[in-house]
């Protein structure tokens, strides 16, 4: 089940020592009749060698009250905003040039011995080179739950925050990177954010602080 937060940030940072107000990424209108939780809100930026994310889903995207139909969302990342690298799709495709694929998923399952069923919020990080043409060809870099890796992701209520590691020497950089969001049966979304090395130490988003997570009033409006 759920386990509640010590602390929780989530903030953007306008100087080294002024908090601004938060600013989403981007939003999204969920449809009323969608079978799986979507992400309606989300904060992405750079943390350090990281990129952090605060997602908000529309309902949960794990546990009991999604049960088999929970979150199966997939956010792709142009590192350096090029499309000369990272994924190979369609000619005009949203997705093209993304470098990083973050899958995150509500998982249920079932005990082979009449025990309950269990559940778990799973993250996975796939590299995606220029050979790849699909998200499904990229390397997987990490596989995250929420139970064993609690320094990277943490969920509340319908709130997911992550915080993803780029220090692998594939994965490009720069001073912009896009963000890029298809939810089901809608049309994609695109934002460009700052990148990481484009000043994330004083303008990136801040979950992760101290050894502690914590939350901002902005964080779950």
């Amino acid at each position: 089940m759920k386990r509640s937060l010590p602390l929780l940030v989530c903030t953007l940072l306008a100087g080294s020592s002024v908090v601004a107000k938060e600013r989403s990424t981007f939003k999204y209108t969920a449809p009323p009749d969608g079978e799986r939780p979507v992400i309606v809100d989300a904060v992405i930026g750079p943390q350090g060698s990281d990129f952090a994310l605060r997602l908000r889903f529309d309902k949960a995207p794990w546990g009991e009250e999604c049960k088999n139909r929970c979150a199966n969302a997939t956010l792709l990342i142009d590192a350096d905003n090029s499309k000369q690298t990272g994924l190979r799709l369609a000619q005009g495709a949203a997705g093209n040039g993304a470098d990083l694929a973050i899958i995150i998923q509500g998982v249920r399952e079932y005990a082979t011995e009449g025990g309950g069923a269990q559940n778990w919020l799973r993250v996975k990080v796939r590299l995606l080179g220029s050979e790849a043409s699909s998200v499904d060809d990229g390397e997987l870099l990490a596989e995250l739950n929420h139970r064993h890796d609690t320094d990277r992701i943490q969920s509340e209520d319908k709130t997911v925050y992550l915080l993803i590691d780029t220090t692998n020497a594939a994965i490009p950089s720069g001073r912009k990177a896009r963000v890029v969001y298809q939810p089901p049966g809608g049309k994609p979304i695109q934002a460009t954010v700052t990148g990481l090395i484009g000043g994330g130490g004083t303008h990136g988003v801040r979950i992760f602080k101290d050894g502690n997570w914590g939350r901002a009033p902005q964080a779950n409006p």
